[in-house]
């Protein structure tokens, strides 16, 4: 028999029971579509995650306070370890390989401009910190020394705070009231608005004020010996800097400057953030192929249980081939081309579903969170090799099963 006679009987076969069939086909179509577009999902989101960390800024290091337990809870906080002072004393040593430094202390806040209110976090920082942070401002003047010098109420919007706020374009110069908590609320004048930059925080809706200005205005950023006390340092680094020496010359520093003998704070790079975000989504990426992987093994057993149900129904049928000439070979060929006729057309066509969800989902807003995709070929190559892989094992047990039934047993069989 040759293979287009196989193919010819399968098809026969097949659409014989067509809504068996269709229903056989379901599974793997379910299968391969999963596996695409939740690999892509994961994949989207590794690439996403990295574009984030990489928005922050260029050759970057973060100098954070160290983790503190509430002894009444049992609870874990942040410490406040970290003062501006510290800032100051990094740009007073002089590193090697450090070419900017930028403290800064935030908390959320109610920003309120007449008839218009947002809320969205409000940090407090220098102005080298637009500097440090690779930022730019399209209208207006960042944070100046002279704003530090005299804690001035200035604020500088994100784009789009200032758009939500002001919708008429016109935020330099006006009025914004920051609602901080309970009767707590100062006026602050727009001095800047922010270029556009996106990023997994939203950085187009923060606001920034000079950090003097929070600590003479708020009560709760001073620790216990009136200094300020700041919720993280970036550091620029020169682009071929050594990183790892930068870093133990900050971390001596602080130390020192502490008195413990061991770091209350952390420096980490751009790169240990990337690696760490990179090992969660490759996890978050076998995750979720494994449990599309799983969905396609069930389609797979489907397949070969209707292969077992077709060769008890067809043993006479089986039995009439074989008593006019038919070969082991041929049954084998017959069934194991219908097994593969029901899984590669599944395949072909979960692949097309799948990519097609993919495209439909990048940048679509999902639970609140906008969706990065990013189809991988692999996985398209693979989920159908595997869908092709698993219609010939499926086939194939119930062909060889079919070629041990007895010719004259099978043509008594009613």
């Amino acid at each position: 028999m040759s293979l287009a006679d196989s193919f010819r009987i399968a098809v026969r076969a097949i659409l014989a029971n067509r809504l068996r069939s269709i229903l056989t086909t379901l599974g793997l179509v379910i299968g391969v579509t999963s596996v695409i577009v939740l690999i892509a999902v994961g994949q989207g989101a590794q690439v996403g995650v990295a574009s984030k960390i990489r928005g922050l800024g260029t050759d970057l290091l973060f100098v954070q306070p160290g983790q503190s337990n509430d002894r009444t809870t049992g609870a874990r906080a942040q410490a406040a370890s970290l003062t501006k002072s510290d800032s100051d004393a990094i740009v007073a040593a002089q590193i090697p390989g450090v070419i900017g430094v930028a403290p800064q202390i935030s908390f959320q806040s109610q920003l309120i401009a007449g008839s218009l209110n947002s809320r969205g976090p409000i940090i407090g920082t220098t102005p080298d910190y637009i500097a440090v942070r690779s930022s730019a401002v399209a209208e207006g003047d960042f944070i100046t020394d002279a704003d530090v010098e005299r804690k001035a109420l200035t604020i500088v919007l994100g784009s789009t705070l200032a758009t939500t706020l002001f919708p008429n374009g016109d935020a330099i110069g006006q009025q914004v009231r920051l609602a901080v908590g309970g009767p707590i609320g100062f006026n602050f004048r727009v001095s800047g608005v922010m270029a556009p930059r996106g990023g997994a925080t939203d950085q187009d809706n923060q606001a920034f004020v000079p950090v003097t200005t929070m600590q003479s205005r708020l009560p709760f950023t001073r620790n216990a010996t009136g200094e300020i006390s700041v919720t993280q340092i970036s550091i620029q680094m020169a682009p071929k800097a050594d990183q790892d020496a930068v870093k133990a010359d900050i971390t001596n520093l602080l130390v020192s400057r502490h008195a413990v003998a061991t770091p209350d704070f952390t420096v980490q790079s751009q790169n240990d953030l990337l690696g760490a975000a990179s090992e969660v989504s490759a996890t978050l990426s076998i995750l979720l192929g494994s449990v599309a992987g799983i969905s396609l093994l069930v389609g797979g057993i489907g397949v070969m249980n209707i292969m077992l149900v077709s060769v008890t129904e067809r043993t006479r049928e089986i039995g009439i081939r074989r008593a006019v000439g038919a070969q082991s070979r041929d049954i084998v060929l017959q069934f194991v081309t219908e097994a593969l006729t029901l899984s590669i057309g599944g395949g072909l066509l979960g692949m097309a579903l799948g990519v097609g969800i993919a495209l439909g989902l990048d940048g679509r807003q999902v639970a609140g969170q906008a969706m990065t995709t990013l189809i991988q070929p692999w996985s398209i190559a693979v989920a159908f090799a595997v869908a092709a892989g698993v219609g010939l094992a499926s086939g194939s047990y119930p062909a060889f099963r079919a070629t041990a039934i007895d010719p004259i047993v099978a043509l008594r069989n009613e």
